[in-house]
């Protein structure tokens, strides 16, 4: 599946033409290995929880697009509640490794710190369909929220904190100082990347160029 971002949740349609539906869809190659059906069972479900939703999916329609036996979803996610948290410390254990790979370092800490904010706006954006997902589920299930705060505070923002502490102007902050400005990376992406264009219908331009208004701002401040 190249894409897994879709517009919006499409509408119930009956049991027959849903299963149509998934049979049109490409699914991942059949795996031999343990690791390569895991993944292609996330991704497939990463698929179908964002264009169908997480209560109306069924691991039947999970297993049939990712070319699996619907049995490994039992055996490796303990059924489908097991699926969604498995499917977050996926996404968010590559996007980690992305900040690395994607993401020139900077000359200055202000350049590098407007990039990661960008950066972080525009991956919440491109995960929009999976966030109308989550956050719901993060509500009802802590299982889904656990996950959520290892892959994000412990996981994202200890990697990006290890970055920005490069820079001569952070060793002058408090730890209390320096774990916000790491932190508010990630909670500026979240707000103007999905909360104000997705939430409250703000053009996502506006929204993104509101955040970065507020991050420089912000590193204007710690930098003098």
């Amino acid at each position: 599946m190249s894409s897994l971002n879709v517009s919006k949740l499409e509408p119930q349609s009956s049991r027959a033409n849903d299963q149509k539906a998934i049979s049109r869809t490409p699914g991942a190659p059949r795996k031999r290995d343990r690791a390569g059906k895991q993944q292609a069972l996330i991704q497939a479900a990463l698929f179908l929880f964002s264009t169908r939703g997480y209560e109306a999916t069924t691991t039947r329609e999970i297993s049939s697009v990712a070319g699996c036996a619907e049995g490994l979803i039992h055996r490796y996610f303990k059924g489908k509640a097991g699926l969604l948290p498995a499917l977050v410390e996926d996404m968010m254990s590559k996007e980690v490794a992305d900040i690395g790979h994607s993401i020139p370092l900077a000359s200055t800490l202000e350049e590098d710190f407007l990039q990661l904010v960008s950066w972080e706006i525009e991956r919440a954006w491109q995960k929009r369909d999976f966030f109308r997902v989550f956050i719901p589920r993060a509500m009802v299930d802590p299982s889904v929220g656990n996950v959520m705060n290892r892959a994000v505070v412990s996981g994202r923002a200890t990697v990006i904190a290890e970055r920005l502490r490069r820079y001569r102007q952070c060793a002058g902050l408090s730890p209390e100082e320096f774990e916000m400005l790491a932190q508010s990376v990630g909670v500026l992406g979240m707000i103007f990347g999905f909360m104000r264009p997705v939430l409250l219908g703000q053009d996502r331009r506006v929204a993104k160029r509101i955040g970065i208004t507020l991050a420089k701002t912000l590193i204007r401040g710690i930098e003098h």
